[in-house]
């Protein structure tokens, strides 16, 4: 027997013997078993799969994944000058430039994040494939094929995000652009014939081979621009992708349908939702921002929906999947090990006002407890004299629900009432059958757990509610504009009074020369309505003042 083939039947024993997950729709999750450490491995083992897990999540892994783009000609091209043939085709084809003329460039336009140097700790420690780290951000990923390398995209692109210089996995990322990379291959690879681009790039019988693939993998692919930076949009790309494929069970490639689609609502209607964090999975069941996947692991679905939207052989990756539970299981670890990053280790929490926080504590406990759940402090410790500023303002435990609840607070339904254009048509495919993945539309959203909610900003699953005064304002009141930007520096980058992005004059002036940064509430599925009854009484008049809700924001700021 093979060393490798040994290890991965060791490892597939631990996860059978131990703790086994019920994925099931209606399956409960236990209030006192935390599921971190979600298939309860000893503690040694568990560091070493999540450690495993996160590579995975940076470095995508399914082989046979459907657009991957020659790396060495994408350099050459990027690298040209504008007597480059295939830059003037291009330049032809555009209305506009492209906002990048690098390869670091492009990185930084998609909005990747870098990794952290050795010295980071806890969870601020991100790992290195083959232990070097690499000169390109977290979510690209080098694939080698039998083509040579191409280039693609993983988890970590929209599951990670830059926080004040330090990278945080598993975070929203604030600023990707994934969707948006995904329209420009849509609307301009299919016009570069293969054998031009090999002329134009210098790429070598294999990488062209490795573009007409790609070429051939995006006829059924359909891509749609989110309306406005930080949102995305593959609740439309699954959809319309889908509506490219024959209607059987397997969704099979056909060119009539890439020709001839049918229709399908999410062409036209307003779907966006901002990337979940990955450290609320442990307490959830259901998945997305309305709860809609009631059933199947949600890494089997991130796959299933990342490949429909990336015009792949469903059938070739149902096996996959199946030969690869392995990896499977190890970024499942690695997602339910997440950890929310505390605002103590960005900020000094020894002048916090530790008695604001705890009446704001109560405050919450009687308005919001019952949706978001509840988080034990250090202060409420019997040792609580003993501990220091950082201990004290730590959450000790959280306890949500056993199983997810779905909630309509009035806020934009634009992402919700999308879910039903398209989950009749994948329930019906074959590998969701397998996968035991099951969609069921809602009426609202998942009110979550608010660990790391300080960091989350802005706020709902639309994005419109720039900071927690915000949200804490009545609806007509509330900010109608702010600015998107990034979380650089902590000074003029983050309102720390307000907690989230700074708004009217303290809105740095770079922010609005970024196409995209504007955020206006007025526009179809940005609305910035609702989540504000539970301020009021029951005859409709506020029920905290200022300062009350001064408190629970301070309580907010310590989860």
């Amino acid at each position: 027997m093979s060393k490798g083939l040994a290890f991965s039947l060791f490892f597939l024993s631990l996860i059978q013997t131990s703790f086994a997950v019920d994925w099931s729709e209606g399956a409960r999750i236990s209030l006192e078993r935390p599921r971190a450490n979600l298939f309860e491995l000893t503690e040694e083992e568990w560091k070493k799969q999540t450690q495993a897990g996160m590579l995975h999540a940076l470095h995508y892994p399914v082989k046979v994944t459907g657009l991957l783009v020659p790396y060495e000609p994408l350099v050459n091209f990027l690298e040209a000058d504008q007597r480059n043939p295939l830059r003037r085709l291009l330049s032809r084809l555009a209305s506009s430039q492209v906002g990048f003329s690098t390869v670091d460039e492009m990185y930084d336009w998609l909005g990747l994040n870098d990794y952290n140097d050795e010295s980071a700790t806890g969870i601020y420690q991100i790992p290195y494939l083959n232990g070097v780290k690499p000169n390109y951000p977290m979510g690209a990923t080098m694939m080698e094929t039998a083509h040579g390398t191409g280039l693609t995209f993983s988890c970590a692109t929209c599951h990670s995000s830059s926080l004040f210089g330090v990278s945080v996995f598993g975070l929203t990322n604030k600023r990707p652009r994934a969707n948006e990379f995904f329209h420009l291959a849509k609307k301009y690879i299919p016009n570069v014939p293969s054998r031009f681009f090999q002329a134009a790039t210098g790429s070598t019988e294999l990488e062209r081979k490795m573009f007409e693939r790609t070429k051939k993998n995006l006829g059924p692919v359909h891509a749609k621009k989110p309306e406005t930076l930080g949102l995305d949009t593959s609740l439309a790309q699954v959809a319309m992708s889908l509506a490219r494929r024959s209607p059987d069970k397997d969704a099979t490639r056909d060119p009539y349908y890439q020709r001839y689609p049918r229709a399908n609502e999410l062409e036209k209607h307003i779907a966006d939702s901002k990337p979940m964090v990955w450290w609320n999975l442990k307490y959830k069941n259901r998945w997305l921002a309305d709860g809609s996947i009631v059933s199947g692991n949600p890494i089997h679905t991130n796959f299933l929906w990342n490949e429909i939207g990336r015009g792949t052989d469903l059938v070739e990756l149902e096996k996959w999947l199946g030969e690869n539970q392995e990896t499977i299981d190890r970024l499942t670890i690695a997602a339910f090990a997440t950890k929310a990053p505390l605002y103590s280790d960005f900020f000094d929490v020894r002048e916090l006002p530790l008695e604001s926080a705890k009446r704001g504590q109560e405050i919450f406990r009687v308005s919001c407890k019952e949706c978001h759940g509840d988080y034990q402090k250090g202060w409420e410790s019997s040792r609580a004299h003993e501990l220091t500023a950082v201990e004290l303002f730590t959450t000790t435990k959280v306890t949500y629900h056993e199983q997810t609840p779905v909630k309509n607070v009035g806020t934009d339904p634009g992402r919700y009432q999308g879910m039903k254009y398209f989950s009749d048509r994948l329930n019906t495919l074959r590998i969701s059958e397998a996968l035991g993945v099951r969609v069921v539309p809602q009426e609202g959203y998942v009110p979550p757990p608010l660990e790391g909610i300080w960091a989350r900003y802005p706020y709902f699953h639309n994005n419109s509610i720039p900071n927690l005064c915000a949200l804490m304002t009545p609806p007509d009141q509330r900010p109608k504009v702010f600015y998107q930007g990034p979380a650089v520096n902590p000074e003029t980058d983050y309102d720390q009074e307000c907690i989230g992005y700074p708004v009217g004059d303290a809105i740095p002036a770079e922010w609005k020369k970024e196409a995209g940064a504007r955020f206006e509430t007025n526009r179809v599925g940005l609305s910035n309505q609702g989540h504000y009854k539970m301020f009021l009484d029951e005859e409709g008049n506020e029920l905290y003042s200022p300062a009350q809700k001064r408190d629970l924001l301070e309580f907010l700021r310590t989860l």
